[in-house]
């Protein structure tokens, strides 16, 4: 029994090592290669018709409530259905045309963080839709999720979605939890914004925060140099000594941002009082919709639902390439995060017992 346990301790130790090893050098090799991914900007378009992911899903449920008779006669009706409709299309011509012409919505996913990091996949599927939309017949719904981040990379990101305006397709934002700050920003860009009752909106201010250690590198006799080369090159800085001067143009800088951000969300939301949202708090949907930073409140599942009965409904998402060692890497932490929960597993039990 002592030396299965010795062999069990030494094996698990080998194993470690090994995965150790794999992973280490799937990031490393990952490494070298992903700015050659990257500069090369492979990527796949996803296409997803949420119009059969919503009818597949209500078939299935009505499928488990019914008996083993109704579903027989269910799946049959169906099948006689589809067969009507194939031999329908195939005949006339009108139908297709009618088919061809559907609206139809696009559906694109933007998921924030403080550096607006779903920047390049939005404009590359902004730019795949916008080869294809037609703006007297077709909509854009962008479901939005930012608490919101730096001023000049949720300025690019909001001008991806004045892409689609400036090219006259409607476009509908959906905000189910938060769209702040710079995640506003991209909304009110829509032609009509819809939230959940309790999405957090607005927050239309601007904040600038940094530590500065000049009182504790001076108590221990540590000097900081701070040498610039034009006046407002460096206002505030970490380690050297801030001044008054240099407050009030930082804070200064901080105003003049503001105000552009309070003329972007004017020029796109004219009925809205910019003055009063405009002191960097935040409202909930039912209190947005008050003060007209929303214009509907409801979640975006059933705006979705609801279009599926006037148009086509499909998603579109670009996704970079995993390269090998990715793919490798991933494979391995799953398997190693799988052999963990079993020994855990396993020892539980036998303690138990």
């Amino acid at each position: 029994m002592e030396f299965l346990t010795e062999y069990g301790l030494f094996l698990a130790k080998v194993v470690t090592f090994v995965v150790a090893a794999i992973i280490l050098a799937s990031v490393i090799f990952s490494a070298t290669q992903r700015d050659r991914s990257d500069h090369e900007g492979e990527g796949e378009l996803k296409i997803r018709k949420l119009n059969d992911q919503y009818r597949k899903l209500k078939e299935s449920i009505q499928s488990r409530l019914m008996s083993d008779a109704e579903h027989k006669a269910w799946q049959k009706q169906k099948k006689k259905e589809e067969k009507a409709e194939k031999k329908s299309a195939k005949q006339d011509k009108t139908a297709e045309e009618e088919k061809a012409s559907k609206p139809r919505i696009y559906v694109i996913d933007f998921d924030g963080d403080i550096k607006a990091s779903d920047t390049d996949t939005l404009r590359r599927s902004v730019s795949a839709v916008l080869s294809v939309a037609n703006p007297e017949t077709d909509e854009v719904v962008v479901r939005l999720e930012s608490g919101g981040g730096l001023v000049h990379a949720y300025g690019l990101a909001a001008a991806q979605l004045d892409r689609i305006r400036s090219k006259g397709v409607p476009l509908t934002a959906c905000v189910d939890k938060v769209a702040a700050s710079g995640g506003y920003m991209m909304a009110c860009v829509a032609d009509k914004i819809i939230a959940s009752p309790f999405a957090v909106l607005g927050s239309i201010g601007v904040v600038a925060q940094l530590p500065n250690f000049h009182r504790f590198l001076q108590k221990n006799d540590v000097d900081f140099e701070v040498l610039t080369a034009g006046e407002h090159k460096r206002t505030l800085t970490v380690f050297g000594e801030n001044t008054e001067k240099g407050r009030q143009k930082f804070l200064a800088d901080l105003e003049d941002t503001h105000g552009l951000f309070k003329e972007y969300v004017s020029e796109r939301r004219p009925a809205l009082d910019i003055q009063a949202v405009a002191n960097g708090d935040i409202w909930f949907g039912k209190r947005a919709l008050e003060v007209k930073l929303i214009d509907d409140i409801k979640t975006s599942d059933e705006y979705l639902i609801e279009a599926c009965d006037r148009g086509e409904v499909v998603s579109v998402s670009f996704q970079s390439k995993r390269t090998l060692p990715e793919r490798l890497g991933l494979a391995t932490s799953a398997a190693l995060e799988h052999t963990v929960w079993r020994v855990l597993s396993a020892f539980r039990n036998q303690k138990i017992q």
